[in-house]
């Protein structure tokens, strides 16, 4: 890993200057992303099965 230094913020005593207020123009959370209906589904399998699908997984 890399060593990383944070890089310091030097602050002044300036004034900034004439500032504007701009308005909100993200979308709001429920915009961003598409949510669909989940549904829960219980199954039974057998433990070869159950085996199977976790050495798959670990490859």
């Amino acid at each position: 890993m890399r060593n990383k230094k944070k890089k310091t913020v030097k602050y002044t005593d300036e004034t900034m200057g004439k500032i504007e207020v701009v308005s909100d123009f993200l979308p709001s959370p429920d915009q961003l992303g598409f949510k669909e209906e989940t549904v829960k589904v219980t199954i039974a399998l057998s433990k070869s099965s159950v085996d199977y699908f976790k050495k798959q997984a670990q490859v």
